[in-house]
Parts: structure tokens; sequence; C-alpha cells
């Protein structure tokens, strides 16, 4: 790695830290990207294939480096798997989202990044621009297992550096749906949620479901939860976050506004914990304390929430409200990727090990385990299967009509900043109108910087 390029990263990343040390996460942290058996219709032949360089170096160990805790046992198994097709060994290490990147930092200017790692569309193109990531586009050209085909395309193109290099191989994708807690709303004498609601009928559960003592609250939504939380409504309401070309803002179109506004008037009017409540809470936390009565999480959130006894015994899941004018349902949807670093000592082992990860059989493992949805085309059909007692089927049915999450060279500058200004709108400090025009200025200069 050349001197120059290692210290133009370090200058970045002091840059984008010192913004995101001000700034709440941004409800990504499983997607995102993103919180059973093989597929025995597969050859097992053409698994053996993909590891057959790695398989007589039997005494490599890699280092694996993920950010969710929820995710470690099921990808274990599947590591597992692949240790006893090759003989490479590998082990998981688990860095929560938030110190995650800094981890990377320290890793990536002292030469000593993880051998394979998750990477997020917030955070590949000052990954790829500074040459980090081992290229795997012509061992992709060269494999037996991987079809690319398969996975979605929007997603691969996150990962594909200026039209020539391929850094990651897509793990998954993720989608937003509405959990709610059965308990209160039989209480409440409500009917469940369904894909008849929209956003104003939510609104008015959400009324229904407040307590005067401040006990429990209609909905939970930190202004900083965005992919999981109010971007959907966005495009349900005609706004987007940013064009499609990526050189310009939509904070400053009316349906942004809208559902910018339609949010922030829930905090001004108490159906949602005060922010100072938010701010120290995670909301899926007060779903499982029983302080909140609805949230909106996504898929990568099973594990934790499938799991818990209060949710088991009081929670389900539901499609998201649509918006009564354009009867639009929208999912923002992401997906992680699998990468190696430039400068691993193990480059055939470590794409040995992605190659895995990105085969019909380890895709259709993760899926049958419950982990996330997997990224591979046709493997999602038992997901749903992981945990019975829910249902799991309403992010299938939100997969109707997916918006890739927005992203542009700079996503951590101006998203951290937008996260920053949200809490305005929540407190009532400033109208949504006021915070998302100051957005859409900023937002719009460093766009112009790219």
């Amino acid at each position: 790695m050349k001197l120059k390029k290692i210290m133009a990263f370090v200058l970045t990343m002091i840059m984008v830290l010192s913004l995101a040390a001000c700034s709440g996460d941004n409800g990504s942290e499983g997607s995102s990207t993103d919180s059973g058996t093989s597929n025995d219709s597969n050859d097992s032949s053409s698994s053996d294939s993909s590891s057959s360089d790695a398989a007589a170096t039997s005494d490599v160990e890699l280092t694996i480096a993920i950010w969710d805790t929820n995710q470690e046992p099921g990808l274990t198994e599947i590591v597992n798997d692949f240790t006893e097709k090759t003989g490479v060994k590998a082990k998981i290490q688990v860095t929560p989202w938030d110190q995650y990147w800094t981890m990377l930092e320290a890793g990536a200017t002292g030469g000593s990044l993880p051998d394979v790692f998750w990477m997020h569309s917030n955070e590949i193109a000052r990954y790829s621009e500074y040459e980090m990531l081992l290229d795997l586009t012509d061992r992709i050209e060269s494999s037996d297992v991987l079809d690319m085909s398969k996975f979605p395309q929007e997603i691969v193109e996150i990962y594909n550096w200026e039209g020539t290099k391929q850094y990651a191989i897509p793990k998954d994708i993720d989608t937003i749906a509405l959990w709610y807690n059965k308990t209160m709303f039989d209480e409440a004498g409500l009917d469940y949620p369904d894909e008849s609601w929209t956003w104003d009928t939510f609104r008015d559960a959400a009324e229904k479901l407040t307590k005067d003592d401040g006990s429990q609250y209609g909905f939970g939504l930190r202004p900083s939860n965005n992919q999981a939380g109010w971007y959907n409504a966005v495009y349900d309401m005609g706004g987007y976050i940013i064009s499609d070309d990526k050189k310009s803002s939509g904070y400053d179109q009316p349906g942004t506004i809208e559902a910018i506004e339609f949010f922030a008037s829930m905090s001004k009017d108490g159906l949602m914990p005060p922010y100072e409540v938010l701010a120290e809470n995670e909301e899926h936390a007060l779903f499982e304390a029983g302080k909140v009565a609805m949230i909106t999480a996504g898929s990568w959130m099973l594990a934790e929430l499938c799991n818990n006894e209060y949710v088991i015994e009081n929670g389900d899941i539901a499609v998201l409200p649509k918006d009564a004018d354009s009867n639009r349902r929208a999912s923002i949807y992401n997906g992680l990727g699998w990468v190696a670093a430039e400068n691993t000592d193990h480059p055939e082992e470590a794409w040995a090990l992605i190659e895995y990860f990105g085969s019909e059989e380890a895709q259709q493992k993760q899926s049958d385990l419950g982990i996330v949805i997997s990224a591979y085309e046709g493997t999602v059909d038992n997901w749903t299967a992981a945990y019975p007692d829910f249902n799991l089927q309403a992010y299938l049915d939100m997969m109707d009509d997916l918006v890739i999450r927005p992203y542009s060279k700079t996503t951590v500058r101006w998203e951290n900043m937008a996260n920053d200004k949200m809490i305005l709108a929540w407190t009532g400090d400033k109208t949504a109108e006021e915070v998302c025009l100051e957005i859409a200025d900023e937002m719009n200069a460093l766009l112009a910087e790219e």
C-alpha cells in the first residue's frame, strides 16, 4: 500500500469520525448492511472445488470481523462447514457497530485489517478509493461456484468500484416491517395491523395506545433511525433522499418534508417517548420492556426480537403501513458485502472463504438458520420457518416494492449531518421544513464535492 494513499485515508477517516462522534446510530447495524441444513441439491463437488487451493494449507486460521453478535452462532456453523471442506480454519470476531469502523480504520492505517470482514454501503467508497480491499474481479470471473446474476444487481453494484473492480460478494438483503404488541392492542380494543393500514391508521392507533401517565407510548422511533424508520415513509409519500444520479439532495422535496413532519408531530404530540429517552434507549429495547406498542425494525433484528421472552409472549410482525394517496408501501433495502483485506497474508484462503459464503449452499444455510434474508435468488423459502411463532412472511411481502438504501461516495458525512439536524425536528426546536431545507443545502454542498 503506497504511503500517500494511507495518509489520504487517515485524513479522510479523521474528518468522518469527527462527524460521527456527534451523531447517533443510523439504524442499519445489521444490514445491513444490515440483529437449518445445507441445500442437498447443491453440487458438493462444486463447493469442494471452490476451495481447492486453500485446502492444501490447513495450518492457516483466518480472522473474520462482523458487528452483530446475534449472527455469530449461525455464521459459525457456516464457517465450520467451510473448515470441514477445506481444512482452513477461521475465527469470528465481533465488534459492535459503534466501534467497528474505528477498529477497521486502525487496522487500515496500521496494516492489520482482518482477513475477511463485513462491508456496508456507507463505507465501501472510501475503502475502494484507497485500495484497502482485495480486488475480486478476476477471481469471480473464473469461479465455477459463484453466479453473480443470482444476487440483486443493485447490491452487486454497491460494491463495484467505478464499473471496473468488484470488491465484495453480497451477503444478504434486508427489508423493514412493523412490530406490534398484541397484548396492548387487545387491551385497547384495536384490531392488529394488516395490509389495509395506512400511515393515518397507524397514527390513530398510536394515539389510542398511548397512556397519559407516560407508562406506555404508541410508537418509538429515534431521529437517527433512517433505514428502519422514516426513510420508508419518505418514499411512500413521494419524496426521496438522494437523486438517482446522486448529484442532488431530496430533502427539499414536498414528500420528504411531509414524511418528516409526520413523525416529528408524533413526537411533539407525545405519542412517542421524549427524545431524551430515545437518545438513551434503542427502540427494540423499549419494545422488549413493554414501553412502546409499536416499532419498525429491519429483518436483521430477528435474532434479537424473536428470542426475547417478552416479545415471544406479546409480539408479532406486520407489513409497514402504506400511504393513503399513493397507495405505496415501500421498503428500504440494503445488503452487506463480504470483503477481504488487500494486504491479507492469506489471499487465496480469504478468497476461498468469501467464495463459499457466496455459494448457493452457504446462502441457503444462512437462510434456513434464520440468520438474515440471504441475497442468493431462490434461497429464502425456508426462512420463515426459523421462527414459526412470528409472521416472518411480512418481511418477504415487503420485497414487493424495494428501494435501495440511499448512498453516495460521501454517505457517512451527509447522513451524520442529517441525523444530527433531525433531532431538532423531534424536539420541536425547529419545524420539519426548516430542518429539511437546512439538510438539503448542506447535503448538496457535500455532493458537489464528490
